[in-house]
């Protein structure tokens, strides 16, 4: 088998993926087995896999027929060019949680100090990543999961930065006894009745517990970080928030009565995504 013909093999029977998806998973499958990029993938077409690799490619392949997620199959995320470990204990991080730490990185960069609470942190992805681009900021980041906090200590390592874990369940706090001036969180926010849009590898693998809220509460997270982060903000603080997208004029309305003013942000596929407020005065 060459390259060039498991390229077309793969195209040709993971058809549960749409092309955009078989061409990403393809790509991360030429780099975690074969060692090559998408222009190497090319200028060696015709070159001949050896037996070891198709072996393993046979053992990644089967995998994906079983819909589990690729970054799952070789333990392995990718978020603003940090390489992640991650598994079944947490949440994938996806391009839009980039684009909400990109917006806070920006936005507070020229900050002297920060200090930022990360609420429901997964693989530590959010946490990592703004403590990699804002240095100057003194990081927390909570989770109920046991699990998950493992994998962010685990990533936090890794990339030789200080974040303080705690687990916590948000929604059992009352005050968080100290002032901060960034909260963000990427709390559950899917609907069950949004199950039937999704694909089986979100659905049987990922993590429901970081992913769903019942149809009649579907802001119960928003609601209760946005009542912390009154208490808990500084002067000037401002609360980030990753959100649902066809909630965003619902959670807009809910922080406004709560007394903030919030500004809703679209994404790159032009959906409401994300949520920047702060305390009216």
């Amino acid at each position: 088998m060459t390259v060039g013909d498991f390229k077309r093999y793969f195209v040709q029977h993971f058809l549960s993926y749409d092309m955009a998806e078989r061409t990403s998973i393809l790509s991360i499958i030429m780099e975690e087995t074969l060692g090559m990029n998408q222009v190497e993938a090319i200028l060696y077409h015709d070159q001949e896999i050896a037996q070891e690799k198709k072996r393993e490619l046979q053992r990644v392949c089967q995998e994906l027929s079983k819909d589990i997620p690729i970054q799952y199959i070789y333990q392995k995320a990718h978020f603003l060019g940090l390489s992640l470990y991650v598994d079944s204990r947490v949440l994938i991080p996806r391009q839009e949680t980039e684009e909400l730490v990109d917006w806070i990185v920006t936005t507070h960069m020229a900050a002297p100090q920060l200090r930022i609470l990360d609420i429901g942190t997964g693989s530590g992805a959010i946490a990592i990543a703004l403590k990699k681009h804002l240095p100057q900021a003194s990081l927390t980041a909570i989770d109920i999961s046991e699990g998950a906090l493992a994998v962010a200590q685990q990533n936090a390592k890794r990339h030789g930065v200080a974040i303080t874990f705690l687990q916590q369940d948000i929604l059992g706090v009352e005050d968080l006894g100290i002032s901060y001036d960034i909260i963000v969180s990427n709390p559950p926010y899917v609907r069950e009745l949004e199950k039937k849009e999704m694909h089986a590898n979100v659905l049987d693998y990922e993590p429901s517990l970081a992913l769903f809220v019942p149809d009649d509460n579907p802001l119960l997270f928003y609601e209760k970080i946005a009542e912390i982060a009154a208490q808990n903000l500084t002067e000037g603080g401002a609360l980030y928030f990753e959100i649902n997208q066809y909630l965003g004029k619902q959670t807009l309305e809910m922080l406004h009565k709560k007394g903030f003013k919030a500004l809703l942000r679209k994404d790159l596929n032009d959906n409401d995504r994300m949520i920047r407020a702060g305390r009216a005065i």
